[in-house]
């Protein structure tokens, strides 16, 4: 098992809280201050392979941290996310929660669109049922649940 060591000088200095199986740090590349990353200590590629008690201590983190940047940054609301493969934009080949604290008047993007966020081609405002229901009993099926 490979593990991260969060003594490691790159992360130490940016290093905001730990537990014992994940810690949290300041990014390099901030959309806003404050913006962070959680990371399960064990070094994984994505959250699939994350355990119960790291899903558990990466949201033990989630909930420290943002109450902390209510407190340090002002933050009035947030946004959460990861990538999770090559084509959906994951660079590091390390699980990690983006944790973005955000506020009025923030330079990020505050009227989120997912389908221009996430690149959706086409401008389909509502999916026709027929095409919903088709896809919603091919999922059900895959999780054992027709």
């Amino acid at each position: 098992m490979k593990s991260f060591d969060i003594k490691n000088p790159i992360i130490k200095e940016r290093l905001v809280a730990s537990n014992e199986l994940a810690f949290s740090f300041l990014t390099h590349m901030p959309i806003v201050p404050g913006h962070l990353l959680i990371c399960p200590i064990r070094v994984i590629d994505n959250c699939e392979e994350l355990t119960t008690q790291e899903w558990q201590a990466i949201l033990m983190l989630q909930k420290q941290v943002c109450i902390a940047l209510r407190k340090s940054v002002n933050a009035e609301g947030f946004n959460f996310a990861w990538n999770m493969g090559k084509n959906a934009g994951q660079t590091v080949p390390h699980f990690h929660l983006h944790v973005i604290p955000r506020k009025e008047g923030d330079s990020g993007i505050i009227e989120y669109e997912p389908r221009v966020f996430l690149y959706r081609p086409g401008s389909r405002a509502i999916s026709p049922i027929e095409e919903l229901r088709q896809t919603a009993d091919l999922i059900r099926n895959a999780c054992g649940q027709a």
